[in-house]
């Protein structure tokens, strides 16, 4: 019997499945992305523009148009008594379960920090200033403060400064303020979208600059923040979520379809399974529709299914893995039993990579401690996850006595002076020639 989410299961060995694979991976693209996202682009740099020239202003005005919320230069700022009642107010069990869960993230990011070590000839030091963007859609993310606050922390940022739309009855969800609380930051503003960005690169009366801005959000938060680089550091393109599943017939069809739709929800989101079993694909298929009925927003999730996910069988488990390297996801799972090692060894392009059934991405977007906060649309080609080497800046130390530069001094001149700078030569044959002590 037909189903609504047929034609999400490609089969690759079909006629015509090969140009359908590779519009599906173009459409998930970055370049993709840009090319199909031209007007939006114009809007973000007017954006941009009209912050930078207006300051809070500009601020308040997009406020009010694009979050129906008026707000006064004066009220920008979260008053701190409201952070420590937010804090007050909090369910004492989530809250226990929050602290649990930041202190997994402090661990892990502690034990990867670079800018502990001691290596001569370079010297690491923390951002002094940096900017978090906090989505505030229909539902509240804790997690994602603590996953772009944490990292930020343990690298030794002092000024840790939150931006998040006032989507909750004008001002920002309480669990959002009492976990800034809990973390020791004091500096929140209830701006979001392209106009936050803007604001924290330039700086406003009111909102001073950042070095560095970082954290996930729409196609207008990624797009200010690659119009705002250069002014300021940012982490990676960091929009709709993806997870893509390399199973084989050893795999829980019904564990598979649970992780697609755990990223469908996020509307827009996209779950892909790669297998070599046309078996689970379809069993997998059938679960789809079974599950997705009894979701609270099932009728979004049906349509972001169809819309950006995809069932692909291929004739070969090493296919699969071919594909889901080209395709460089933001989150990948590995499910194909004993041989689940093994087919992590051959994984070159992921942000997270999850192994076994038993490791959904729920583990890492809340619990496991790596941050869940990863580049998107395949760019995890270059871009890797944000982590607490990413808060930190380096100075290279260079000390020479007078036997190492008279040493290297011929060296250094005749490159000098195949560059045609002369006066770079000079700077070291004024040494050799007018030295004090000889």
């Amino acid at each position: 019997m037909k189903t609504a989410l047929d034609d999400i299961l490609i089969i690759a060995s079909q006629p015509k499945a090969a140009e359908k694979l590779q519009s599906f991976v173009a459409h998930h693209s970055m370049s993709g992305f840009l090319r199909s996202r031209g007007q939006i682009a114009q809007q973000v740099r007017d954006i941009v523009d009209e912050v930078a020239r207006r300051g809070d202003d500009a601020v308040i005005a997009l406020t009010e148009r694009f979050d129906n919320t008026r707000l006064t230069p004066e009220t920008l700022r979260i008053d701190p008594a409201d952070l420590a009642a937010a804090h007050r107010g909090i369910d004492g069990t989530l809250m226990a379960s929050l602290r649990r869960a930041i202190e997994n993230v402090r661990a892990y990011q502690s034990a990867i920090f670079i800018g502990r070590n001691t290596i001569p000839g370079i010297r690491y030091m923390p951002l002094k200033r940096v900017g978090l963007c906090i989505p505030g859609a229909s539902a509240p993310l804790p997690s994602t403060v603590i996953m772009t606050a944490v990292p930020a922390i343990v690298a030794g940022v002092k000024e840790i400064v939150v931006v998040s739309p006032p989507r909750h009855n004008g001002t920002i969800h309480p669990v959002i303020l009492a976990v800034c609380h809990e973390l020791g930051i004091r500096e929140v503003y209830r701006i979001g979208g392209a106009q936050a960005v803007a604001a924290l690169a330039w700086g406003t009366r009111t909102i001073p600059k950042v070095d560095k801005i970082v954290g996930p959000g729409n196609d207008y938060v990624q797009l200010a923040k690659k119009e705002v680089f250069g002014l300021v550091d940012m982490d990676s393109f960091a929009g709709p979520s993806d997870v893509l599943i390399i199973a084989d017939d050893s795999a829980n069809p019904a564990w598979v379809a649970a992780d697609i739709l755990s990223q469908a929800e996020h509307n827009p989101g996209a779950g892909i399974l790669v297998t070599n079993s046309q078996e689970l694909a379809q069993n997998v298929l059938s679960q789809l529709v079974e599950q997705v009925a009894r979701l609270n927003r099932a009728e979004a999730a049906l349509e972001c299914l169809k819309a950006y996910s995809a069932i692909i069988v291929f004739d070969e488990l090493q296919q699969a893995i071919d594909f889901a390297n080209d395709f460089a996801s933001e989150h990948m799972q590995i499910q194909c039993g004993d041989r689940s090692r093994a087919v992590l060894e051959r994984i070159q392009n992921a942000g997270a990579i999850f192994v076994g059934p038993w490791t959904p991405v729920a583990v890492g977007d809340y619990w496991a401690g790596p941050s869940h906060t990863l580049p998107t649309r395949q760019t995890t080609r270059h871009f890797s996850a944000l982590t607490s080497n990413d808060f930190v800046k380096s100075s290279s130390i260079i000390e020479y006595d007078k036997d190492k530069l008279l040493a290297a001094a011929d060296d250094i001149i005749r490159l000098a002076t195949t560059e045609g700078l002369g006066a770079h030569a000079a700077s070291v044959d004024i040494r050799r020639r007018q030295d004090p002590h000889t």
